[in-house]
């Protein structure tokens, strides 16, 4: 269905074999909720030597690269108050452009099932890249009106899960954000509207597609050194002229 919605929307799908610039964003999910702000960082590397994560001292914890870095929700505990969402699936809205850096990033959609999941690995929509209109911090939304439930999955109402939301950095590191939620008849869920689902018209995305690893071999070799290219075409001119 979501796949659907992105043809619909005629966005371009293209082989993601680009070159991007360094991401380091930060991702606010609109809808259906959040489980609390983690555009929060403080201290430094060399105060928390050289980890993400460290004690400070005072019973806090240090965040020198920001709070989003941190598996699985962004350094936040479970939320005691839990947001409804459609037992087959509904709408989730994020913003991603909250800080510098991050004009291309990678955005995953993952499941955690439970009060408190064990893991969040339960995919819900396959990986796709966000194109933004700039390096620096923009506004902006990004809606997938029609998130599906995991193939194969089953879940009843009143039963918990958690959204993770994963933007992910193009040297690989990833921020996560979550929103716990109950699943709930569509009738006791908050509505979906032009406020909180929409897309931004500066935002736009790109399918993910693979390619066999010896043909993305050579192709990236040729890239590197495109004179290869030419050294076939010499051998044949000198070859003609020595006839």
């Amino acid at each position: 269905m979501w796949l659907e919605y992105l043809t619909m929307l005629r966005w371009p799908i293209v082989l993601m074999c680009l070159w991007a610039s360094w991401v380091d964003a930060h991702t606010v999910i609109v809808y259906p909720g959040w489980r609390g702000n983690t555009l929060h960082t403080n201290g430094t590397v060399t105060e928390t030597n050289g980890l993400g994560i460290a004690p400070a001292g005072n019973g806090s914890l240090l965040y020198p690269n920001g709070m989003q870095w941190a598996y699985p929700c962004g350094g936040l505990p479970v939320a005691q108050n839990r947001t409804k969402w459609p037992v087959r699936g509904g709408a989730v809205s994020f913003q991603p452009g909250w800080f510098t850096g991050h004009k291309t990033a990678f955005i995953y959609i993952n499941l955690g099932i439970g009060t408190i999941p064990l893991n969040m690995s339960l995919p819900m929509v396959p990986p796709f890249q966000i194109v933004g209109p700039t390096r620096n911090p923009y506004p902006g939304t990004f809606c997938i009106p029609q998130v599906p439930l995991p193939d194969g999955l089953n879940v009843s109402i009143g039963d918990n899960a958690t959204i993770q939301v994963i933007e992910t950095a193009i040297h690989g590191a990833a921020l996560y954000s979550c929103v716990d939620i109950t699943f709930a008849d569509p009738s006791e869920v908050a509505e979906v509207t032009k406020q909180n689902c929409f897309n931004s018209s500066d935002l736009s995305a790109k399918l993910v597609f693979t390619m066999s690893t010896q043909s993305a071999a050579t192709s990236l070799t040729l890239s590197r050194h495109p004179g290869l290219t030419l050294i076939p075409f010499l051998l044949i001119s000198i070859f003609a002229l020595l006839l």
